[in-house]
């Protein structure tokens, strides 16, 4: 479930229809904030929302794009910035030593593993695998968007495959652990 809470401002984005993008967009930006308010109030620390933060952000300056000029080339490529964008801050999160994925797997590990070099090590092959599928559906996404079928059922295929396979990856990795681990 944490992971569809992070992720819900870019499936509303992604699900919303695209030729009302600003209003996607705006939506994107709402559930984020939203997201980001609950969980703060719910005790959830700043190191658990770097996807929820990032994606405030970016769905700010992308309402303040559509809005200001709906028809603008940005349209085309908003499927594929926005996987950027995630590969961006997935990858920066890993740089830092931070990997968005610890903040996470923390809502549902007992404390005492959570320094433990093998959880933390999980959490950087995780989230490696995230950052590595975003930047693939980007790239994908923007060779769509530049043959003019941005908006084309392929393209959100490509979008819905970019969550899955990482998200069936972690699930996969996160019970091989405990198997490994004996929990």
């Amino acid at each position: 479930m944490s992971y569809l809470r992070t992720f819900l401002p870019w499936i509303v984005f992604a699900a919303l229809p695209s030729g009302q993008w600003q209003w996607a967009a705006l939506a994107g930006l709402v559930v984020a904030l939203a997201v980001t308010a609950q969980q703060r109030a719910a005790g959830v620390g700043f190191d658990a929302l770097i996807i929820e933060l990032g994606s405030a952000v970016f769905f700010a300056a992308l309402t303040a794009i559509a809005f200001a000029d709906p028809h603008s080339g940005v349209h085309d490529y908003s499927a594929a910035l926005a996987s950027a964008t995630l590969a961006a801050i997935a990858g920066i999160s890993l740089l830092i030593g931070k990997p968005f994925t610890l903040g996470i797997a923390k809502r549902s590990t007992p404390r005492e593993f959570w320094g433990l070099k093998p959880f933390i090590r999980a959490n950087v092959v995780i989230t490696a695998v995230w950052t590595a599928a975003f930047a693939v559906t980007a790239a994908v996404l923007a060779v769509i968007a530049h043959a003019g079928n941005a908006h084309s059922t392929s393209a959100l295929l490509v979008q819905v495959a970019g969550f899955a396979v990482p998200m069936v990856f972690t699930i996969r990795y996160v019970a091989a652990s405990k198997a490994k681990a004996g929990r």
